[in-house]
């Protein structure tokens, strides 16, 4: 059974936190917040939403399932963003499997409670479709970044997302989660950590992954990084074209 978090926890999603106050006031006593497990599946593709989710921390991806067994993630998502795009765009299915990379914690909305929202306060789909673009502008940044960049390039910048998407320096990853998630080699995401921990930049053991410097990490990665940061980044502001 899930564990649900009763009042101990802050609200960090920043669709959440970028909605206007009346709104997030509706919304907040209707989340039912709990902790995300490592390798948890959320959603499988193409069943029925019952929730949007709202992650505070921790990485979740969002795969593609190949017929003989590989998966390979499309894109990840953080307290940046939400699952469920479809249900702003007239869909009601998942598009793809959701599975936790880094543990965390989420909170669940029920359709009928996002669909109060959206029609009683304008901003809340303003907020879900402005996320919606910075997506976009991830899963474009990762077509070009598997085509062009190196494999460290690729690890590095996955890392330093991960990094950016938990509270503190240290969490859990397995090197089994970025080689399914990047769709390398086991000997070659060992290798590339092996390097990133010889310069500095991480200590790994045992499952858990420390970032002892962010500049470092951040000078091994591909300039993706800093492109689908700043579309985060934008999205984090807060909205307020909407009076309600």
């Amino acid at each position: 059974m899930k564990q649900e978090l009763k009042g101990d926890f802050d609200i960090r999603n920043q669709v959440l936190l970028s909605v206007r106050p009346e709104a997030r006031a509706f919304i907040e006593p209707r989340l039912i917040t709990r902790r995300l497990a490592l390798g948890q599946t959320l959603n499988q593709e193409n069943e029925p939403f019952t929730h949007a989710i709202f992650p505070h921390e921790g990485v979740i991806s969002l795969k593609a399932e190949m017929r003989d067994g590989r998966s390979v993630e499309k894109a990840s998502i953080g307290y940046e963003g939400f699952i469920g795009i479809p249900l702003i765009m007239g869909g009601s299915e998942a598009i793809s499997q959701s599975t936790v990379a880094v543990p965390g914690y989420a909170s669940w909305l029920s359709i009928q409670d996002l669909d109060d929202a959206i029609a009683g306060f304008p901003c809340v789909r303003e907020a879900m479709l402005r996320y919606a673009k910075s997506l976009i502008i991830q899963l474009l940044e990762t077509v070009a970044c598997n085509s062009l960049h190196s494999a460290e390039e690729r690890i590095a910048r996955w890392l330093a997302h991960a990094h950016d998407r938990v509270v503190g320096d240290s969490f859990q990853l397995t090197q089994a989660a970025i080689s399914q998630a990047l769709g390398l080699r086991r000997a070659t995401v060992n290798q590339v950590c092996s390097k990133l921990m010889e310069n500095g930049a991480i200590a790994y053991s045992r499952g858990d992954l420390t970032v002892l410097d962010a500049d470092r990490l951040q000078g091994h990665a591909c300039e993706c990084y800093g492109r689908v940061r700043k579309a985060f980044e934008i999205n984090a502001k807060p909205v307020e074209r909407f009076i309600r």
